[in-house]
């Protein structure tokens, strides 16, 4: 499945609206802020119809998936968006990961902890809130709201270190661009070792590079951390592939295209994680050119002063 696909349900008393783009979409918050009553919507809609009372407007099919019968319930789902509320203790083992990693849904995962198994993005995690009323009865009308904005991740600091996730191409650029520099670069070999990481270092003021497009399960305890130290920022691309392709150093029409509107590229059953994609997209857009990409290896081409300068453009972590 591809694009963003918009969803209305609504009933006399509360309505949502609801734009899904990825493959994994993560809605956390307290009690009482509405995830549950929105999964109970959905339900009531498919088991009972109008007879429920609620109204669904999805060009895809909805669906509401729970129980230990998950895995039968998913076998026959294809090109629907699936609702899975929060209790189902399935959601967070590496089986119900590995299961849905081919299929082409779009999952809704209600939650109130991160999910360590599956890689969802930190841009695709949300609240619910309250934005007034509607209509002649005057019903509560709620939307999504992303968690985690650029403020309440990014700050202005000068940093003496910088994390990243991994130790390809992405760590190896850094820490070339740093080498004659006060700036220490350090690998931390995987996102779940970075906040292991950041405890290391009490006094240094540390910017953590990672991967956006699947780190959500790491954001409340890295914010958390921020929070508490107060030496940290955090840059998120969607990752150093993305970086590359939106520096333009490639010039190529078609991507600068594509840039507009990923989800409309990006084929949920192919790819799990759009960090895959863009990997694949490089690999594939620069394989005959001198920037031919190796994501265990950096081409040294991209340490050249043109191309750099072009992806330091790009890497805006100290802005909101």
């Amino acid at each position: 499945m591809i694009g963003c696909i918009n969803i209305t349900v609504q009933n006399a008393r509360i309505k949502y609206e609801l734009a899904i783009k990825r493959n994994i979409t993560v809605i956390r918050g307290d009690s009482a802020t509405g995830k549950t009553t929105l999964i109970d919507m959905i339900r009531d809609y498919k088991n009972l119809g109008e007879e429920s009372g609620v109204e669904l407007f999805c060009k895809k099919n909805c669906v509401v998936i729970e129980g230990n019968d998950w895995k039968n319930q998913l076998i026959h789902v294809e090109q629907s968006v699936v609702f899975i509320d929060e209790g189902n203790r399935f959601v967070s083992t590496v089986d119900f990961a590995g299961y849905i990693q081919n299929t082409d849904n779009y999952y809704v995962l209600v939650t109130r902890e991160g999910i360590s198994t599956l890689p969802y993005s930190v841009e695709e995690i949300y609240g619910i809130r309250s934005r007034g009323k509607y209509g002649g009865l005057k019903p509560l009308y709620h939307e999504m709201y992303r968690l985690y904005t650029n403020e309440k991740y990014r700050k202005h600091i000068t940093p003496t270190k910088i994390i990243t996730e991994d130790s390809n191409a992405g760590y190896q650029f850094f820490s070339e661009v740093y080498k004659e520099s006060e700036i220490t670069c350090v690998s931390a070999s995987g996102k779940s070792n970075i906040c292991t990481e950041l405890l290391k270092n009490h006094d240094e003021d540390i910017l953590v590079i990672a991967d956006g497009a699947a780190f959500g399960s790491e954001m409340e305890k890295i914010v958390r951390l921020m929070r508490d130290k107060g030496n940290i920022t955090v840059y998120l691309p969607e990752s150093f592939e993305w970086l590359i392709l939106v520096s333009d150093v490639l010039n190529d029409k078609e991507v600068r295209e594509m840039s507009e509107h990923w989800e409309d590229f990006i084929e949920s059953s192919k790819f799990f994680s759009w960090e895959r994609f863009f990997t694949d997209l490089l690999i594939q857009k620069s394989q005959d050119s001198y920037l031919r990409y190796n994501k265990k290896n950096l081409n040294k081409a991209y340490l050249g002063e043109p191309v750099k300068k072009k992806i330091f453009r790009k890497i805006v972590w100290w802005k909101n």
